[in-house]
């Protein structure tokens, strides 16, 4: 017998060889109808691999992450197979599971797969899944495998084979298809119901330009064909509401290869948007006792040097700029906090100084590759909405504790509900990566554990996830589509002090070290505003829209009196416009439909006589007629109702 271990905590008696089906039967029928994929001692396993030993078992189905990785990776068998029955010379190389779907790499030689091809590669897939074939794994020889794949002359799968160990090479089968494989699959063909072929790229031999091209078929599949519907639909919406498309119809950013690739340029409406939200924060950072500090966009390289960003960002980072001054060399600053320990260094602080909290909208430069920009979420100059709290270690958990109680006001001001607070530890495995004494790690991971359990936020922990220099709590925020997204941080650090020198005069008149915590909840302008675009479709919380109004007068002779509300909106700090365009008013309220102004103003003979407006909602059409000053204090109402109070 053998003992099993379930993810609650129970304990549960097998045969030794039962296997993790067998498992999930003892549990319940519908869950062992469910199940795909399975972890035995923290490996992945098929749901036929005989237990032999006592151990921990984890069931996956597809809502599972691993569940997904394994009904993809199956996926990604299928699609080779399928791929073969018209392309049988094509030489296959990897097929991983990725965030969404999966793709196949193939050497096609001098044949090509394109779009018309899909629908024909598709309904092959689907054949092939409904025979219910099961994914068997194999033990081979390393002199077997590479006799294979000599055999086939594909060198992909021989050089994959040279660097593995003779012993730990496997072979998975299904139908008459093989491949090489580690392992992770679903239990037969048949449980895949729906297949997209999503598109067709060219990807080099390991990522290396100097290696030969080969073909890519990306895909996704799902056990039901309604959720394959249900995906695609969700893809539609997100097209429509990309960042990119939405910041150019609504006039808030752009860029230009004259000034060059990931470098934003914020539009007045965008600048003034991301005004809105500086101040915002700014008030909430005022009161939590904050003070703003300015730093240069450039610093000496000795700078990155001593806080270790030159070591780890080096590579990443813009060129050094020289100086006529013979060895003198600056970088365009790659992080915030090398600044901000220079200005806590300004003069010495005892104890009862602290915790100095300077913040800072800080713009940072990092040269990221060409291929990895993408739109704001990913550019070469940012603003970070940054700060660092010098504090002693008996206010770290405390001060850790009001930085998550800003963070999440900001959340709950812009709409974004639905977020997991992910614990980023370091790897133990890899010490390498980081600086720093082992003690000062140990006590940063346990405050942040600790705030976090103390504020009851619901945590993942995540190895391996930190920063260079310490422990961070990072917030994944899903947005109206269901899609994660790393916003906030807060990090605590016990080596940047060390490597600048920081101190404080303690109680008992010795120096002592200060606790470092960074903080960025926007993490940065571009990427936060990117995101809250995709989040709203453009449909800004009313306090932050760049347009709350727009006049709609219905001809020129009822110019004056719109002026006068415009007036009248304006000493109330309503933002308002007018469109004086010679249209008609259908064309004119479609039009302020597409730029997402919250209100429309009619403004005609009616209410130049009664002294009132005719205002149409955004989405809701007519809401009715009021006078100016109603109105006024229906904006009001609303900017109150959706502003959180810090």
């Amino acid at each position: 017998m053998i003992k099993i271990t379930l993810p609650d905590g129970s304990i549960k008696e097998f045969t030794a060889n039962s296997t993790p089906i067998d498992v999930a039967k003892s549990i319940s029928e519908g869950l062992a109808r469910n199940v795909i994929s399975a972890s035995f001692n923290g490996e992945t396993v098929e749901t036929t691999t005989p237990l032999t030993t006592d151990g921990t078992l984890v069931l996956f189905t597809f809502n599972d992450a691993e569940g997904k990785k394994a009904f993809w990776h199956s996926s990604a068998h299928v699609l080779a197979e399928a791929i073969l029955s018209f392309h049988p010379n094509a030489k296959l190389t990897i097929g991983p599971a990725i965030d969404n779907g999966f793709y196949y790499d193939l050497d096609l030689g001098d044949e090509i797969i394109s779009e018309k091809d899909f629908a024909a590669i598709e309904k092959k897939f689907l054949e092939i899944a409904r025979g219910k074939h099961e994914f068997k794994m194999r033990e081979v020889s390393k002199a077997d495998a590479l006799a294979k794949y000599k055999k086939e002359n594909n060198q992909y799968k021989v050089e994959l084979i040279e660097n593995l160990t003779d012993g730990d090479i496997t072979f998975c089968d299904h139908s008459t298809f093989t491949d090489l494989c580690r392992g992770g699959h679903i239990p037969n063909t048949g449980i895949i119901k729906a297949i997209k072929i999503m598109n067709v790229a060219g990807a080099y031999w390991r990522g290396d330009e100097k290696n030969n091209q080969l073909t890519r078929i990306y895909g996704i599949s799902f056990p039901k064909q309604k959720m394959l519907t249900e995906y695609l639909a969700l893809l539609e919406e997100a097209k429509k509401r990309d960042h990119r498309k939405l910041g150019k119809e609504l006039e808030l950013f752009t860029f230009s290869q004259k000034v060059g690739a990931g470098l934003p340029l914020w539009l007045p409406k965008g600048a003034a948007l991301r005004q809105r939200l500086e101040d915002f924060l700014k008030k909430a950072l005022k009161k939590g006792g904050y003070e703003m500090v300015a730093t240069p966009h450039i610093g000496q390289k000795e700078l990155y040097v001593t806080s270790g960003h030159y070591e780890k960002y080096g590579e990443d980072s813009f060129q050094p700029i020289k100086t006529p001054k013979m060895d003198e060399e600056f970088l365009l600053k790659p992080m915030n906090c090398p600044h901000h320990c220079e200005i806590y260094n300004f003069k010495p602080f005892s104890y009862k100084d602290l915790p100095k909290r300077y913040a800072e909208f800080g713009t940072v430069y990092r040269y990221e590759q060409s291929g990895e920009l993408h739109g704001m979420t990913r550019v070469r100059s940012f603003t970070q909405d940054d700060a660092h709290i010098f504090c002693t270690p008996d206010q770290l958990k405390e001060e850790f504790k009001a930085t998550i109680d800003l963070v999440l006001y900001v959340f709950n001001s812009l709409g974004f509900d639905d977020f997991k607070a992910q614990i980023s530890l370091r790897d133990p495995e890899k010490p390498e990566k980081y600086i720093g004494k082992d003690e000062n790690w140990v006590k940063a991971e346990a405050a942040i554990i600790e705030a976090s359990e103390e504020k009851g936020l619901s945590t993942v922990i995540e190895t391996g996830e930190a920063a260079f220099y310490g422990p961070k709590l990072d917030f994944m925020v899903k947005d109206a589509l269901g899609r994660s997204w790393q916003l906030g941080t807060i990090q605590v650090d016990y080596n940047l002090p060390e490597r600048f020198d920081l101190t404080y005069t303690g109680a008992d008149n010795q120096q002592h070290r200060p606790v470092m915590i960074h903080r960025a909840p926007f993490g940065s302008m571009e990427r936060f505003i990117a995101v809250l675009l995709e989040h709203t479709g453009g449909n800004f919380p009313l306090w932050l829209t760049p347009d709350q109004v727009i006049l709609l007068p219905i001809s020129d002779k009822y110019q004056k009196y719109t002026e006068k509300v415009l007036e009248s909106l304006e000493n109330s700090e309503i933002r308002a416009l007018v469109d004086n365009r010679s249209e008609k008013t259908g064309r004119k309220i479609r039009d302020a439909e597409v730029s997402k102004i919250p209100f429309m103003v009619i403004v005609g003979e009616k209410e130049e006589q009664d002294g009132t407006v005719s205002v149409r909602k955004h989405g809701e059409g007519d809401i009715g007629t009021f006078t100016i000053e109603e109105f006024i204090t229906l904006i009001k109402e609303e900017e109150y109702k959706t502003l959180k109070k810090f």
